[in-house]
């Protein structure tokens, strides 16, 4: 009997696998990512989950996902202590960067050090250029303030681009959108902004109700993330994870910078991108009337502002994606 059961499961984890490669054979939607005009991939392979499981299984994620058609590739400085940058440039030898495009993001407030962080990934990742720099998980409006102050940030972004070591920039967050949208209002440094966007997020603090009306009058190319409010969507049985990235890919973002930490889990995502149709108005109204009666709120996305803390309070920075 327990030979039975384990050739039965064998055989529906190989089905499945089986399934997900044919999914993922598709063709993958290309976009415009706002007024960067970069051209970029529907999917974008996260850069922290992808390192996870060390450093081989992530090259061959990212031999994957170039084969199935992901050309946008995200990173940050933070994520394993640099070791995500660092891999990169290990899978990307051979002429794959000139292929693809990669994005690195600074979570430093001084243009000093900020730079400093950018020369790092520059030599870490192999490469004389990064396609996109991000302004790495803005947190609360003291971190604004210093961002754009004498000696702040966005003195190091705009300098990275005019030399020519960045090709376009932006920034990204996940806390609070009244500081994104002040980060929006500050000028027009910016062409990119990387946020949350889930089935969840409309009902706390949404991003998707006050930032990305904001972004797209501004052209800024939108980057979603955390369409499974890393992993509590689905961990607390809210919702699948299929039904999590059809409502993202409905909000029309540029593109869904998604965490995967297996092969099967990234040609199961590829393979819901490549197929995707967009949820009707209804439907979406149907699934928020549903989420909007359960758990919402930092019980579910732990990485918002709970309502007690000031906007100008200390934060956590924890190397977790963003």
């Amino acid at each position: 009997m327990a030979i039975e059961r384990r050739s039965f499961l064998m055989g529906s984890a190989a089905a499945l696998a089986a399934a997900s490669q044919v999914h993922a054979a598709g063709e993958m939607p290309i976009n415009t990512l706002g007024k960067s005009g970069l051209k970029v991939s529907q999917f974008t392979l996260g850069g922290y989950h992808m390192r996870v499981g060390g450093v081989e299984t992530a090259i061959n994620i990212i031999h994957r996902a170039i084969d199935i058609g992901v050309t946008h590739f995200d990173s940050a400085r933070s994520y394993h202590k640099g070791d995500s940058d660092a891999t990169y440039g290990k899978a990307l030898k051979g002429g794959l960067r000139q292929k693809v495009l990669v994005m690195s993001k600074s979570n430093k407030r001084d243009a000093k050090t900020a730079l400093q962080e950018l020369e790092d990934t520059l030599r870490d990742m192999q490469t004389d250029y990064l396609d996109l720099w991000a302004c790495h998980e803005v947190m609360n409006m003291k971190e604004v303030d210093q961002i754009f102050g004498p000696g702040g940030a966005a003195e190091a972004f705009a300098k990275a681009k005019q030399q020519g070591k960045v090709r376009h920039i932006g920034f990204t967050g996940h806390r609070d959108p009244d500081v994104h949208l002040r980060m929006i209002r500050e000028g027009d440094l910016w062409e990119t902004v990387q946020m949350p966007i889930n089935l969840v997020d409309p009902h706390y603090l949404s991003f998707l109700k006050n930032v990305l009306p904001a972004a797209r009058q501004k052209g800024l190319g939108v980057l979603a993330m955390k369409s499974n409010a890393m992993g509590a969507i689905g961990n607390q049985g809210i919702a699948p994870i299929e039904e999590c990235l059809r409502f993202t890919l409905s909000q029309r973002p540029d593109t869904l910078v998604s965490g995967v930490e297996t092969i099967q889990q990234l040609e199961q995502n590829v393979g819901i991108v490549k197929s995707f149709h967009a949820l009707t108005d209804a439907e979406q109204q149907t699934i928020l009337s549903r989420t909007g009666k359960g758990t919402t709120g930092t019980a579910v996305e732990r990485y918002k502002r709970p309502r007690d803390e000031a906007r100008f309070g200390a934060v956590y920075q924890d190397g977790q994606p963003a």
